[in-house]
Formats: structure tokens, sequence, C-alpha cells
């Protein structure tokens, strides 16, 4: 599914945009409507129109952005249109990056793209990222519901879900790339607790060799600007002159997304939110909390991942080898992701 071109926003509501080329022996779509984007999936043309109802906002690192609900006029389904503000043409390419990543990693766990344009909005420009509708909302939601009942997800459930993280991570990991802001607010769950990773805006290569000071401060700025900071890993608060920073910065917040299904919060929310330093809290080793809820082999998974030295942190496969022994995944569920 692909926007044709960049397409100018209508200025009145009478305008019609202009029609995509149609490729040779294919029927012309007819006009979309006032207001309405025209959109191909395949050889059935659509047109998404203006949103019946508003989703959420959200701050992004290339400025701000919302996702609204928008129906397709054809095939009636539901989408979720992400549109990010660009001020500059760094904003642009940022916001282009991130529909890259979509296309890189196509993955069951992985939030897909449908679509994605530039749309002119006077001086500045919005980014649209056509994103399937996921009805059962955030992984954070599932958590607030059940901490407000008094109430805490049983093993097996945080096993199942963890279980499609790591799958949607390992499928990242495979292409080279870390994730960078893994968080219960970027991973959506569907009707069926399929966790689905989403947000890949902070998506980068794995690898990042630092070899001086200046490089050092660099990735130290790139990261405070794009990972959440009581989900960041140790190693990019403070980052050493001579280094390599990896994929194990995503197992440091695989770790906090775990803590944050077994006992309601991350580990370091509170932290943040009284004021103090999560910078200083997180080079500490973290204190796991006692709980017969939950068995000590998942408690053992759990302090891994969060080891402050990355070297001494799993890899996502090795996360995945353990969790398989804990527990056989779900009939019709994909073990092997790669």
């Amino acid at each position: 599914m692909y926007l044709r071109d960049t397409q100018r926003a209508p200025s009145a509501p009478t305008h019609q945009p202009r029609p995509p080329r149609c490729p040779p022996g294919a029927q012309a779509a007819p006009p979309a409507p006032a207001g309405y984007l025209h959109v191909d999936i395949g050889s059935q043309p659509q047109h998404v129109g203006e949103p019946p109802g508003h989703l959420r906002g959200a701050g992004a690192g290339v400025g701000f952005s919302c996702v609204d609900l928008v129906e397709g006029l054809r095939d009636g389904r539901l989408y979720a249109l992400k549109r990010i503000v660009c001020h500059d043409g760094e904003d642009r390419q940022a916001a282009l990056r991130e529909a890259e990543m979509h296309g890189l990693v196509r993955h069951p766990n992985v939030l897909r793209l449908e679509a994605h344009c530039l749309v002119e909005k006077g001086a500045k420009h919005e980014a649209w990222l056509l994103l399937p509708y996921v009805k059962g909302g955030t992984l954070w939601g599932e958590v607030e519901a059940l901490r407000e009942k008094g109430a805490f997800m049983p093993e097996q459930r945080v096993l199942l879900i963890l279980h499609g993280i790591c799958c949607g991570l390992q499928a990242i990991h495979s292409k080279g790339y870390a994730h960078r802001d893994l968080k219960p607010t970027n991973v959506l769950l569907d009707e069926d607790d399929r966790p689905v990773l989403m947000d890949l805006g902070s998506m980068n290569r794995a690898r990042i060799e630092v070899t001086s000071s200046r490089e050092a401060v660099a990735v130290q700025d790139w990261a405070a600007q794009r990972c959440t900071i009581s989900y960041r890993a140790p190693e990019l608060f403070t980052v050493p002159s001579q280094c390599v920073i990896d994929e194990r910065t995503d197992i440091w917040s695989l770790g906090c997304v775990l803590y944050c299904m077994m006992f309601g919060e991350g580990p370091y929310d509170m932290v943040f939110q009284k004021g103090d330093s999560v910078a200083l809290a997180v080079q500490n080793p973290i204190a796991v909390p006692p709980s017969s809820r939950y068995s000590a082999a998942l408690r053992r998974l759990l302090s891994s991942m969060m080891m402050v030295n990355p070297q001494e942190r799993p890899s996502i496969d090795e996360v995945l080898q353990q969790l398989e022994g804990l527990q056989p995944a779900p009939a019709g569920q994909v073990t092997t992701c790669i």
C-alpha cells in the first residue's frame, strides 16, 4: 500500500487532490472526495477520510505528532494515521527514516506501515504514516487498568506477551538495528493479546562505535532526545569516549518493560516522577522485589536483563531460549522469528 508521490493537503473543503498516475492497463480511480487523501492499496484504490475520532497525541523527536483514527472509504477498515509535524528538512528526513524502518522489518510483532507521504502545511510539512489500527491499546494501558483494580498480570500472560515482544526485537536485531525506545507505551496489544512493537522513529544501527569524546557527547545528546529516560540503558547516560554501544540497550529496556508487567510500573518511573536522578539510579544493581506471584526463574531472567554492564546482559536469542524453557509458546504462535 503506497501513497503515490507527495500530495498537497486541501487548502479549502472544495479542493480535489490530484489523483496519482495509474499503472499501464489499470483503471484510473475516481477523484477523491473533498477532504480525502487518495491511497492506492494494490489494485483497489482507497480514500482515507477526515478522522472520525482522535486516538492520542504524543511528543515526537522531530517535533510533535498525533495519531488519528481514519476509515478507508472503500474497504471500511479503520486505520491509525500518524501525523508528524516537520519544521525543517532535518525533521522531514527523520520522519521519512521512520517510514523506512517500517519497511525494513516485516514481522507479525512489529507494526507494519500501510502507506506514507509528505503533506505541505503552509511553511511546514506533515509526514503522514498510515498504520493498522490495533484495537487493544497499549501495554501500558493494560498495566494501568490492572493496577487500578488492585490486580497483577499472571505469569502465564506475562510470558506470552514477553515472548511476542522478544520475537519483534529479534526481527529488528537480525537486520542489524536496535529499537532504542522500547517501553510499555510503544507496545500495542491486539485482541488476541499479541504484542506489536510500534514507534520506530528512534531505530538506528545496532552497533555504534565511539572513538572520541566528541562522538560520545553526540551519542549521549541523541539518546537524551530519542530514548525515554526511565527506560534508557545506563551506558547511554554517560557514554565513554572509547566504546561500542550495541543492541543490548534494548535488553535493558526489555527488562524495564518486564518489570512493569510484573509490578505495575517501571523500575525507574517513580524516580523520574519524584524528580530524582535516573542517571544515578541506573548505575546501581536493581533489587527485584520478592513476590510469590512469579517464579524464581522469571525473576532471575529479569535480573539478567538489567545488568548495569551491557556485556553481562543476554542477547535477544538467549532471552528467547530462556523463555521457551520457562513455558512452551502457545499453539500457532511463531517461535522461530528469523
